[in-house]
């Protein structure tokens, strides 16, 4: 169940402790590459053979091996034997955010820092104000990024929890001993962020299904008659709850929704036992509430629009995606007819601006050469029995002084300019406004792009008054991106319901970098269904002729 994030991250820990311990840096630099190029390969590696992992060409003959042990073994021999080399605590640092190798060989060996008690002792001393290449701002940072990492420990990704969860549920359909079972908790609920996988189960015996699953990677941490706990890896916390099948209905429902919503429903009157949810809702007047609205909030005022949530087959285009132009893995040929065989009427290029120097932004001669090739496949595919447009489109550095990438007389060439930050992320909030809210006004701004910058549990987003900023675009006609990017999810889902009690479109946005990751809009409707987002207020929701009547209105309001 290795997948090729996970591939990456062993790799790059590699990368990380081989120059720690003076390694060859040119080594060093290509296993960081492949590490990077890896995270982008669409096809699963884990199912590919040695001999095929050496045709993949992010991999090559030398790390081919390596791969292919880590994916049966999950490490391989060089790392382990830089691991036994090295600290367990000084292994620790390395994984706080900001500090390389070196920063960190500094500490290990100079300094003699090897665990993160010490170095937190160290920060809150002010001893590494004096230390060449420290600083107090680079201190100051380090304890900050500590304590983030402190702070989400144990916690995971929904979308690399979704290959565990099917994991499991194949087993327990395996399984004579287990009659019913369902998923709860975070994970039914669609939480952006999973504590812990929840399952209801009913069973003749806990203990027997438990010892079925610790045969492989799963081990028991803790159990009662009717709770087992068990960790996955080491890491991922799972919990086995047993009931009957007269009260299946009362433990699902308590076991996935907030207590905020139990409350809100009056469950504490609920005495008697339920065979399902729906009889408990019943039987206190409500009609019944889907599992990823149950947070507290708004949800017994909006019941009458649960049968109109976004849903994935709703969506007509895909906005927002990378090419060979700039970053991306695929070609805009490649990236059309993957969003064609998808059933979408239409497809949003939006490669990186020329200041992402970093991601081959496009200098003007270049966003021009792009141009027009799509007009060259246009040409093509709107005139088959199964057309897809293709709009011309650009994700725009928003500049520090909050100027957009390119002259009025680029801007005005695209169809559609995704407004984004990408550089000097680390500002107060009055600094995020005054950037934001320039490129909010620029007449050319079509979508704000992941509003915050955050990367959900590895940086949190700079400081901003979302009423404010959603204001601003809403005021100047600019649609709000939720990046579906399973490690964004940015904006935030709390506020898409302000957004759009406000008059604001949304627009679901993979941020693809390769043809697959188109898909990934299915996790910005995972979270869109909790803010109680609608079709009608989902931006590639629209059909083709409704959104391209969008475009030009829009237009005429901010071009005049």
């Amino acid at each position: 169940m290795i997948d090729n994030h996970d591939i990456s991250d062993i790799l790059t820990q590699y990368a990380k402790l081989y120059e720690l311990h003076d390694g060859n840096p040119f080594k060093v630099k290509s296993l960081a590459g492949a590490a990077y190029n890896i995270k982008k390969i669409g096809e699963p590696l884990s199912e590919l053979s040695e001999e095929d992992l050496l045709k993949v060409p992010q991999i090559g003959k030398s790390l081919a091996p390596k791969v292919y042990e880590i994916i049966k073994t999950g490490t391989f021999k060089e790392l382990e034997d830089l691991i036994k080399e090295t600290p367990a605590g000084v292994i620790d640092i390395l994984r706080v955010k900001g500090l390389g190798p070196k920063k960190v060989e500094v500490l290990w060996k100079q300094v003699g820092i090897t665990s993160i008690p010490e170095l937190l002792d160290a920060c809150r001393e002010n001893r590494l104000v004096e230390i060449k290449g420290f600083g107090f701002k680079t201190q100051s940072q380090i304890l900050s990024d500590i304590e983030f990492k402190f702070s989400n420990e144990g916690k995971f990704h929904w979308a690399k929890m979704e290959s565990i969860v099917a994991f499991i549920d194949g087993l327990f359909k395996e399984m004579e001993e287990v009659l019913q079972f369902q998923v709860c908790g975070d994970y039914r609920r669609l939480n952006d962020i999973v504590n812990s996988i929840d399952y209801l189960l009913v069973c003749d015996n806990l203990e027997i299904v438990s010892d079925a699953l610790c045969n492989g990677n799963f081990q028991l941490v803790d159990c009662t008659d009717d709770h087992y706990q068990l960790s996955y890896l080491e890491t991922v916390h799972i919990h086995l709850y047993k009931c009957s099948y007269d009260n299946w209905g009362n433990r699902l429902l308590e076991l996935s929704s907030m207590p905020e919503h139990l409350n809100k429903i009056a469950y504490t009157n609920v005495t008697a036992e339920f065979e399902s949810e729906e009889e408990i809702y019943s039987s206190l007047g409500l009609p019944y509430i889907l599992p990823e609205l149950r947070e507290g909030l708004r949800e017994l005022e909006i019941t009458g629009i649960q049968d109109n949530l976004i849903q994935y087959n709703q969506l007509k285009g895909v906005l927002h995606n990378h090419t060979t132009y700039s970053d991306g893995i695929n070609t805009l040929e490649e990236m059309a007819l993957f969003a064609r065989s998808m059933g979408l009427e239409y497809i949003g290029i939006c490669d990186h601006s020329q200041t992402a120097a970093y991601a081959n932004g496009l200098k003007p001669e270049r966003v021009l050469e792009q141009m027009k090739a799509i007009d060259k496949l246009n040409a093509v595919y709107t005139k088959e029995s199964k057309p897809i447009k293709i709009f011309k489109g650009i994700e725009s550095d928003i500049l520090g002084d909050g100027s957009l990438d390119y002259t009025p007389d680029i801007l005005q060439l695209f169809d559609i300019v995704v407004a984004s930050i990408h550089s000097n992320l680390k500002m107060e909030m009055e600094k995020a406004h005054a950037r934001l809210i320039k490129a909010i006004e620029n007449p050319y701004t079509t979508i704000l792009g992941h509003p915050t910058g955050r990367l959900l549990l590895m940086r949190p987003g700079y400081p901003i008054d979302h009423k404010y900023i959603i204001d601003a675009c809403i005021s100047n006609h600019v649609a709000i991106e939720l990046n579906a990017h399973p490690y964004r999810l940015d904006i935030d889902w709390r506020w898409i319901d302000y957004a759009i009690t406000k008059g604001g479109i949304i627009s679901i946005n993979p941020d693809a970098h390769q043809k697959e990751g188109l898909d990934d809009m299915r996790y910005g409707v995972n979270v869109a269904r909790k803010a109680y987002l609608t079709a009608e207020n989902c931006l590639n929701a629209k059909n083709l002729s409704e959104f391209e009547s969008w475009l030009e209105a829009t237009k005429k309001k901010k071009l005049g």
